[in-house]
């Protein structure tokens, strides 16, 4: 197969991109929510019908365990489908679940990394968070594309993203504004207008918890994809504009031949 074209883009390119790749790998992409998600989803639900995480204990670790299981292996899958598809080589949702399961390990040590440095920084004053986040943002899929450690991820991160840090801080406010705060804003409105609609309950929890729960969850795991597919573009951007990946590319796709 003939290698992509690949080229340094704007912010504009960058969420245009990821758009493109989002639509164009939508089953994909979205057998992977539905498959990790998709469980802890259900059990979350059962356990708000039944009286919240304490009236059963057994059932919360299991939502516990899979939810952070399943979306460690979404994590890997979601980069793996949008990495290879990017370079012209798309993969199932079968393939990229297999390939991604091996990383469990590493994106989970990586993230927890992420999360003590970004706190620390929150900590001690609001701005150094701000940049160690946005320092740290590709940090994810550094450790599932390239073979390095998870520290060693979080300092290629740091590194890819010196000198652009305006424009990934950029890139994450307009993800913020165009999906999450609808999706509040969604679940806020359920909240409200249902307990109108319906005094009926579900079990302990009311009507209208658990629908909130439930449109979140669903809106969440399509939401959840596009994210990834953003910062996976911006890492290979960052990548081209810093150390020539297109011809590096180019010049393995013609020693192949």
């Amino acid at each position: 197969m003939a290698p992509p074209t690949l080229r340094p883009l704007t912010a504009g390119e960058i969420l245009d991109t990821s758009f493109s790749l989002y639509r164009r790998h939508f089953p994909a992409l979205a057998t992977v929510a539905l498959v990790c998600t998709g469980l802890p989803l259900i059990l979350r639900l059962f356990l708000e019908a039944g009286g919240g995480m304490l009236g059963n204990l057994t059932l919360a670790f299991l939502y516990g365990l899979s939810l952070v299981v399943l979306n460690l292996i979404a994590t890997g899958a979601t980069v793996f489908i949008v990495s290879e598809s990017y370079l012209g080589r798309p993969i199932s949702a079968r393939e990229a679940l297999s390939r991604a399961t091996p990383y469990i390990g590493r994106i989970l040590v990586c993230s927890l990394l992420m999360a003590f440095v970004i706190g620390l920084g929150f900590v001690f004053l609001f701005i150094p968070g701000i940049i160690l986040a946005v320092g740290l943002a590709l940090a994810i899929p550094a450790v599932v594309l390239e073979p390095r450690s998870p520290s060693a991820a979080l300092s290629r991160s740091w590194e890819l993203t010196r000198g652009s840090r305006w424009r990934v801080f950029g890139l994450g406010l307009t993800l913020l504004v165009l999906l999450y705060i609808p999706v509040i804003a969604i679940t806020g409105l359920v909240a409200v207008i249902l307990p109108q609609a319906a005094g009926e309950r579900f079990g302990p929890a009311s009507l209208s918890t658990i629908s909130a729960i439930a449109i979140g969850g669903v809106v969440q795991m399509f939401i959840y994809p596009l994210f990834y597919c953003v910062l996976t573009v911006t890492y290979y951007d960052l990548r081209v504009r810093k150390e020539g990946f297109d011809l590096e590319l180019l010049a393995s796709a013609l020693q192949t031949a």
